[in-house]
């Protein structure tokens, strides 16, 4: 924890400072942020993205415990895995718990019959769905054709999404020690302009996900004017990484900052 309190709290001073969105903590190590934050005394509140990872009836008690420190903490956003079943009475509860100027992210469970379901229901809910890109097992690596459903169910509802884990880098890579194959975060920034502008996902939008080409990927994302790219962050509006300094130096080699 005081490692990553620093490195986020040099990440909003230094000359990338622009880049550094929220600061993703889980709920059960609130008193640890807390602990940490008091020593440093921020000049300002931390802006949090709070992952609840205590369950739904946890969310009161970490709500209150954010609240009584608005000093140190400024809460944005509230992230938490859905329920196999991600019924009506489940996504109002949530309403009740989480205030509402702050986003609500809901992951619904991927892979199933009902997970494209679960993502139309979060949508109408009102809450942004959150798609996992990446973990400790290949299990946890959606398909391209995973990524384009969710993204073309995220592009029928109008809604914004979060991705999360695995996108340490810009440009698809396979990770030589794990032989694992990451999506990159240009990656799904071009399949979602692709997706914005053809309405749907077709072979185009594939083949944006699933290119190593980062120069070509870039020059796209240079193509693209200001209305266009406005439209394409207002649905890919956020993304975590757990590195502050790959994603930076991957656009900075890529000629994108």
């Amino acid at each position: 924890m005081p490692d990553a309190v620093r490195l986020h709290l040099d990440g909003r001073t230094n000359d990338r400072a622009d880049l550094v969105g929220l600061f993703l903590c889980p709920a059960s190590r609130l008193p640890e942020l807390i602990t940490d934050l008091i020593k440093v005394k921020p000049p300002r509140p931390v802006e949090l993205s709070l992952v609840i990872d205590t369950g739904l009836g946890g969310v009161p008690k970490a709500l209150s415990i954010v609240e009584s420190r608005a000093e140190l903490l400024a809460l944005r956003m509230v992230e938490m895995p859905a329920p196999s079943d991600v019924d009506e009475v489940w996504l109002e509860r949530v309403s009740e718990f989480v205030p509402e100027d702050v986003i609500r992210v809901i992951e619904p469970r991927r892979g199933g019959a009902g997970w494209l379901d679960g993502i139309q229901r979060v949508i109408e809910h009102g809450s942004w769905p959150k798609i996992r890109c990446g973990g400790v097992s290949e299990q946890n690596f959606p398909s391209i054709e995973e990524v384009a459903e969710f993204l073309s169910v995220i592009n029928a509802g109008n809604s914004s999404f979060k991705a999360t884990a695995g996108l340490h880098n810009a440009v698809r890579h396979t990770d030589q020690e794990t032989g694992f194959t990451h999506h990159g975060f240009l990656n799904l920034l071009i399949a979602t302009a692709r997706l914005i502008a053809g309405g749907r996902a077709d072979e185009s939008v594939h083949e944006a996900l699933a290119s190593t080409d980062g120069k070509a990927l870039a020059a796209e994302a240079l193509a693209l004017g200001e209305h266009e790219a406005l439209a394409v962050r207002g649905v890919f509006a956020s993304y975590g990484s757990c590195s502050l300094t790959d994603p930076v130096t991957d656009l900075e080699e890529l000629g994108l900052l």
